[in-house]
C-alpha cells in the first residue's frame, strides 16, 4: 500500500508520532533528553521550526513549520527516530521480529506516523490545544502546566496561554480523528 503524504514547501503540519506497541520509553528524563538531543541533530542539518509539541511516554505529537525551501518532513522523522534509536539501543533492551529484523529495524517506533497539513489560523490553533491539552487528555496530570515536556509553559511565557488554561473546564472540544 502507498501512503500518499501532502507535500507543501514552507508548509506547517501536526503529527502524532508512537512507540512500537506503545511502549512507555519517554517515562524517563534521560530519554527525553536523548529524544531531544535527536532534534537538535536534525535541525541542525535540516532546520525546521518547533510550533508546539508534547511528549507523552508512549507517543508525541508536534507541530512543525518547514523552510520555504522544503517540504520533506518525512527525512526529518527519519533522521529524528534513526538518531534516537541507535543511541537507546545502546544503552536499552529493543527486541527484534523477524521482518523488523529483515530490515534492520529495532522495536523503538511505529513503522509509520500521522501528519495533517495546517489550513489555516483556527486549525493550528486547534491543534496547539490538543497538544497542550493532551497530557490531561490521558490523565497524566490534572492541568497542561504540571507536564514537563510540552511546549505549553512556552505559551503561558509568550502570553498566549494563562497559566491555569485547560484546569477550568476550557479545553478544545474537537480531537475527534487526531490520535
Amino acid at each position: 500500500m502507498r501512503y500518499r503524504r501532502v507535500l507543501i514547501p514552507g508548509g506547517t503540519y501536526f503529527f502524532t508520532i508512537v512507540t512500537h506497541q506503545r511502549r512507555p520509553i519517554f517515562s524517563t528524563p534521560g530519554a527525553v533528553n536523548l529524544l531531544r538531543r535527536a532534534f537538535l541533530y536534525t535541525i541542525q542539518r535540516m532546520p525546521f521550526t518547533i510550533v508546539a509539541s508534547v511528549i507523552l511516554p508512549d507517543h508525541m505529537h508536534f507541530v512543525w513549520t518547514l523552510p520555504p525551501e522544503s517540504s520533506n518532513y518525512s527525512t526529518r522523522w527519519r533522521l529524528i527516530k534513526s538518531h534516537f534509536t541507535r543511541h537507546w539501543c545502546v544503552q536499552e533492551t529493543a527486541s527484534e521480529n523477524t521482518s523488523r529484523a529483515r530490515k534492520a529495524e529495532k522495536d523503538v517506533w511505529q513503522r509509520r506516523f500521522w501528519e495533517h497539513l495546517i489550513r489555516d489560523e483556527l486549525d493550528l490553533a486547534r491543534h496547539v490545544e490538543y497538544i497542550h491539552y493532551n497530557p490531561v487528555k490521558h490523565g497524566l496530570v490534572n492541568s497542561p502546566g504540571e507536564w514537563a515536556y510540552s511546549s505549553f509553559s512556552r505559551y503561558v511565557r509568550d502570553g498566549i496561554y494563562s497559566l491555569d488554561w485547560g484546569t477550568s473546564g476550557k479545553t478544545w472540544e474537537g480531537e475527534q480523528g487526531m490520535e
